[in-house]
Formats: structure tokens, sequence, C-alpha cells
């Protein structure tokens, strides 16, 4: 297969991305006799469903491509849209999900990712082989929240290094304020807590009175539950996290006895896009401590899907970097993030002082890249150019005409330098894709994601 991308970087020439990959594999799949469709479906609890259909090469003929492609489409399907169950349909389903079920259980190379799903939907990932007649019908629910700006609302944002906070009065900031933090690692709950009731006292002293909470944060939460989050990834006690952590928003919501609505950070980053382009369809990507992401669909709703795209596969290479969470290859939090940064620097020749925290890194290489350092211009210039395929891959899962970008990674001219890598990729590589790459204006930076989170409550009529 040729999988020769018409743009790399010189520091790192070895991406194989996924998007190439995949279009190659698919050629050959129409080219070879015998090839087969395979069905994967995912089954969510509360009765809706998710399909994606491609194409196999008949088993004997490369099982090894084979399988890395099913394995890589399934991984994404799972951190995208996600479900406790996984169906196959197809002729080599039978032989595929009993190889996925070995890699995807407790003690697999996948383990982290079914120990995730299983956190989230509170019962343990299944695979198995089904009849194209077993399939079930492709169905999303929708969330009915955002766009409520009535009333004096708070909103805020909690971030791997710092937290904000906006005081709203009928949809006007009337205060905003950004507090560094680093709750990553933090074990003890209360440090987490006390910060988040720091925001919220902040903003309550700039309103008469409060009407609406709403806020976002990386991680999974249903119904203000916190079900799986890495900013408490530092609480590893079982014990600990159910008692202190999984009803942290509904305690604060009892409270302060108003509506209150947590969001995944990225659902909120597509909401905010939303709300100020006045454009549907689109994909909120955030490149900060991690990677956040989230979609508003054509109607231009908020889905039940994961859309936690930061353990999505988008290099293919053997010996892609690996993630230090999940530990697998290739993942997008190692290119579009502080920690792409943190990997990209050292292959530009910037040697950093040892200890300096990721985020400092980040500030030394925005310092660089405004002094016009080459070097600097380089690690943006890699990061765009793996967006840039990234994305195409990313579409082949959305139904997307707009990405809106944000985050710290893109503040700045090195931003600029990224937008554009990804734009001439898409040009040159995907000509048929029409997708509007989006920086929010400064106002939008500064208050488009509190005031987004704001708007999830309705108020009580």
């Amino acid at each position: 297969m040729d999988v020769t991308p018409r743009h790399r970087s010189p520091i790192d020439p070895d991406l194989v991305p996924a998007a190439l990959w995949t279009r190659a594999y698919l050629r050959r799949c129409e080219a070879v006799a015998g090839s087969t469709d395979l069905t994967i479906a995912l089954r969510r609890d509360d009765g809706t469903a998710s399909l994606f259909r491609t194409k196999v090469l008949a088993a004997g003929i490369d099982d090894a491509a084979t399988y890395l492609h099913v394995e890589r489409t399934l991984k994404f399907l799972l951190w995208s849209r996600g479900a406790p169950e996984v169906h196959l349909a197809g002729s080599s389903a039978e032989q595929l999900s009993a190889k996925l079920r070995r890699d995807y259980s407790p003690d697999g190379p996948r383990a982290f990712d079914a120990e995730f799903l299983r956190k989230v939907f509170e019962r343990p990932l299944t695979i198995r082989a089904i009849s194209d007649a077993e399939l079930p019908n492709a169905s999303t629910s929708h969330l009915p929240l955002g766009r409520n700006l009535d009333g004096c609302r708070i909103g805020f944002d909690l971030g791997g290094s710092d937290r904000k906070c906006a005081a709203l009065i009928d949809g006007k900031v009337v205060f905003s304020e950004e507090v560094k933090w680093d709750p990553y690692f933090q074990a003890d709950p209360a440090y987490h807590l006390a910060g988040i009731r720091h925001s919220l006292e902040l903003a309550a002293k700039h309103l008469p009175r409060i009407d609406a909470i709403g806020g976002s944060s990386a991680g999974v939460y249903v119904n203000n539950k916190v079900r799986v989050a890495s900013l408490f990834r530092g609480i590893t006690d079982p014990a600990l996290f159910d008692s202190q952590v999984r009803d942290m928003f509904l305690d604060l919501a009892k409270a302060y006895g108003v509506p209150f609505e947590v969001l995944n950070d990225g659902d909120v980053t597509a909401l905010a896009g939303s709300m100020s382009l006045g454009r549907n369809a689109v994909l909120g990507v955030a490149m900060g401590t991690s990677v956040a992401a989230g979609y508003v669909d054509q109607a231009g709703n908020l889905t039940n899907w994961l859309s936690e795209l930061a353990f999505v596969p988008v290099d293919y290479r053997h010996a892609g970097p690996t993630d230090e969470w999940s530990g697998d290859r290739g993942c997008a939090v190692q290119y579009f993030s502080q920690q792409g940064v943190g990997r990209l620097l050292p292959l530009a020749g910037l040697a950093m002082p040892a200890g300096l925290r990721l985020p400092e890194q980040l500030e030394e290489l925005q310092r660089l890249m405004a002094a016009g350092d080459t070097r600097a211009r380089q690690v943006y210039e890699a990061i765009g150019i793996a967006f840039g395929y990234a994305l195409a891959h990313f579409a082949s899962f959305y139904d997307l005409s707009c990405l809106l970008i944000m985050g710290r990674v893109t503040s700045g001219q090195g931003g600029t330098v990224i937008i554009e890598q990804a734009r001439a990729v898409l040009r040159d590589e995907f000509p048929e894709l029409r997708i509007d790459l989006v920086v929010p204006d400064e106002k939008d930076k500064r208050h488009g994601q509190a005031v987004a989170a704001a708007s999830l409550p309705p108020l009580r009529r």
C-alpha cells in the first residue's frame, strides 16, 4: 500500500496518517477479489446505536493489515461515539471479534480503553459477532441543553492548568477570571472542591443573585455525575473517588439550590462555536493540557457521543509515540496538546531545563516563536501537518462542515502556522473535503467557553 504523505515535517518525518493508510487499504479491498463488507455496530443503554460500514480483505490475504484496520477503526468509534456493546456483522466477523475480545480484555493491550468504558457505562465492554439481520438501526439522542442566556448566570471551565469563571447577566459578561491550578495529580479531592468553590464565589460577587450555574470540564459526566475524568486522575482510590468525587457537582448543585449542569469541555467548546458562528455541524477541538473535543450536529444539537478524541488513533506507524496514560501508540494527545509540544521540542533541537512543566515549556516555545526562532516554527508546522491529516480522518466519522480550533497550543503566531499547515494538507491531499477551519476571535477566546457553559441549564419556570 502506498502511504506517502505529500506533506512531511522534517522533525517528525515518519508520520503514517490514519486517513492515508485507511484510504490505501480500502483501495486495495476494491482491487482484490474476495473482499467483503463489515459493519461495526455500537449499542448504548439508552436504546441508541451507531453503525459504521467498511470493507475488509478476504481471510488469508494480509490478515495483519485487516486487523490493524478493524481494531484502529473500532478504537476510534469507542472514543468518539462510545458504547458498552460492540457487534460485528460480516463474513469475517467471528474471527475478528474473537481477537478484539482478547485485546480489549482486562489483560489485553487495550485494557485501558476497556476499563475507561466500563467506568463510563458502568458495565464491562462486550464484543461479539452477529448476523446482518440483527444489526440495530442507527440513532442518536440529543441533549436539550445550551443556548439559554436569560437571568444571572455563572459559567465555569475546569482545565488541566487553569480554571476560568464568568458572571453573566442576560447573556452579557460582567466579570471573568482565570486562575492557575494543578489538579491532575492531586490525590486529595478537597483540592479540586476548594478550587471550584473559589471560582464560583469569585463570579458570584459580581451578580445580584444566582439563577443558574453551568460548567465544562475534561471527562465524562452523566446527569452531573463524574463517571471518569482526567481532572481527577490523581485520585486512584476507588472508594475515595466514589465517596468524594462522583457526586461532587450534585453536592454543589444542592448547596447553591439553582439549576446546575456540567458537561464535557469538548461539547461546550463545540456549543460555543456553534453559538458564536451561527452554524451547525461543528466539531470543536481544544489543544490544551490534553485534547478536548465536542460535536454539534447538523440540527444544532449536542449528542450522547463521547467525543474523547485525545485517545483516537491518528498515526499508524509501528513505533509511534506512546501515550503515558493509556499506553497506546499514535493517539491524538501526543500530537495536539501540551504533551505533543513536549514530545516535539527535543526533535526540533530545543532543550528545556530539567523539571520544567509542560505549561511552562509551551510558554517558552511561544516566546521563541515570537522571537522568530526557526526551530519553534518547525514544532508548530509538525503539529499543523499532523492535524490536517487527522481532520481528514475525523471527517470519516463526523458529518462536519466547520472545525473550531481553540486551546493554549493554538495561541499566538504558532496557532496561525498550525492552521496554515492543516489547510495546505486538506487542499493538497483531500480537495473533496469542504471543512472551514475557524479560530474564535479574542472576545470568544476570553469568554466563549464560559458563556456557552453558563447557557447550559434552563431556568426553572
